[in-house]
């Protein structure tokens, strides 16, 4: 073959694959967030769970690929949740606590700063939901369909009764109290409804229309369960699956578990009937670790619970499928987080993003293209007892003013064992780590809700409507 003839072929070749990926491109994924809430580490069957069956949840592990060392960027609801829908470290823009139920304050939520993954899609053509809790701001220019949501249908606070008869409030000016607002009636966009339905199933019920609604257009659904949050509620239907768990607590959190896969179920269904199965990406995960002791979630074989820096915290169930893409029935070790999740979306739509992201595109981990570990390390901070936190390839680091902590993590997941007394060349190296993801932190923005009694002594006015609204 002459040269010419080889630099022709040559050309046709290039041209045939940028044809390709160009092809490829235009064909946006639809895009499905399932976070539940509280939901312990044990709890789904891909980490081992036989008391609690969840078959559907099951399959997007089968489908697709388990984070065994999957986390979140905070161990309790609300950090977490702005951190995962910004994919940043929430204490970067003053996200350091839970918010407040404060239908008067602007300032008591995700900071108008931030780009929501919303926004980020909205921009680029999705149509976007939110189903379920929002916990990021109750004021009206915080509200879901001022960030980035086309529709929601949920609540505003950091939890709900599930029982419709409980729904006694006709909007969030009737709340007296931070729990009273679990009572209020859920918000389609901006109207109060009338809700019938068990609150999991209403949930399900409603992703389920969004996707029928929109399956033809590129599509963004964040379905943000509740369960099992507390309080714990199930119904009969539910609670008879698991007649063999003679624990109430645990029996009804098992029943509230069940609830959110038969949801996932529905939801898997209806892709593959629409046949838009393989053009959809995934993900399921827990907002943080179970409160083992108030809902009765297991984390083994983790160390702690939610609000604390152990595993049993911040590590949750995690997997993601994007089939035809992401190789099915794998497991991933390397550690990732929540962060990612924003950082894969706009890793494969290619737009630039309005802040820099801490998460990073998992695809090219997934599919081998990169062998690397995709984080040097991962951080976490709790402000108000001064704790940090640390995750490398290898160690885990959790450091206070009077304790510190270094596990082997790969070889001791649960953290029997603290070898901070002779490791001091390992402590100074993730300490200075620490300091300098430090340099990028911002104070809290707001009270939380540990100062729930404090907050209310200064804004005396926080329920009651203004006469300006």
């Amino acid at each position: 073959m002459s040269l010419f003839k080889l630099h022709i072929s040559l050309l046709v070749i290039f041209f045939t694959i940028n044809l390709k990926v160009n092809s490829q491109s235009i064909q946006k994924p639809n895009l499905i967030i399932i976070l539940t809430d509280d939901q312990g580490y044990a709890d789904v069957g891909f980490n081992g769970s036989d008391q609690i069956p969840t078959p559907n949840i099951d399959r997007i592990a089968a489908n697709g690929t388990v984070f065994s060392s999957g986390y979140v960027s905070y161990a309790v609801c609300g950090p977490s949740r702005a951190g995962l829908i910004t994919g940043r470290y929430q204490d970067k823009f003053g996200f350091g606590d839970n918010p407040l139920y404060a239908p008067n304050d602007s300032t008591m939520g995700l900071p108008l700063t931030e780009q929501t993954l919303g926004d980020y899609l909205q921009a680029a053509d999705y149509k976007t939901s939110i189903i379920g809790k929002w916990h990021l701001g109750a004021h009206q220019t915080l509200h879901p369909n001022k960030r980035g949501f086309n529709e929601f249908y949920g609540f505003l606070g950091g939890g709900h009764q599930y029982f419709p008869e409980n729904l006694t409030l006709k909007d969030e000016f009737e709340v007296r109290s931070e729990y009273g607002s679990y009572r209020t009636k859920l918000l389609k966009n901006h109207s109060r409804v009338e809700e019938n339905e068990y609150l999991t199933d209403a949930f399900s019920r409603e992703a389920v229309s969004f996707i029928q609604r929109n399956h033809k257009d590129p599509f963004f659904l964040f379905l943000s369960y509740n369960a099992p949050h507390g309080p714990l509620q199930a119904t009969e239907k539910y609670l008879k699956r698991f007649s063999n768990i003679s624990n109430e607590k645990r029996k009804t959190y098992a029943a509230m578990v069940s609830a959110v896969d038969d949801g996932v179920g529905d939801i898997l269904d209806l892709l593959r009937e629409l046949g838009i199965e393989e053009n959809t990406l995934v993900f399921f995960l827990s907002d943080n670790g179970g409160p083992t002791a108030d809902n009765a979630s297991d984390n083994k074989p983790l160390r702690g619970k939610k609000g604390d820096f152990f595993e049993g915290g911040v590590r949750v169930p995690f997997a993601v499928q994007w089939k035809g893409v992401i190789p099915a029935g794998h497991t991933y070790d390397h550690p990732i987080i929540s962060l990612d999740i924003f950082g894969t979306i706009a890793g494969v739509l290619g737009a630039r993003t309005k802040n820099e992201l801490d998460g990073v595109n998992l695809i090219p981990f997934l599919i081998g293209e990169n062998k690397n570990a995709p984080h040097e390390a991962l951080f976490w901070r709790n402000h108000k007892v001064d704790r940090y936190a640390i995750r490398t390839a290898d160690f885990k680091m959790i450091t206070e003013p009077k304790q510190q902590y270094l596990f082997d993590i790969k070889s001791d997941i649960s953290e029997k064992r603290n070898l901070s007394l002779n490791n001091q060349f390992q402590l100074n190296d993730l300490t200075k780590k620490i300091n300098s993801w430090k340099s990028f932190l911002k104070d809290p923005l707001f009270m939380g809700l540990m100062e729930d009694e404090a907050y209310s002594k200064l804004n005396p006015d926080r329920f009651g409507k203004k006469s300006n609204e």
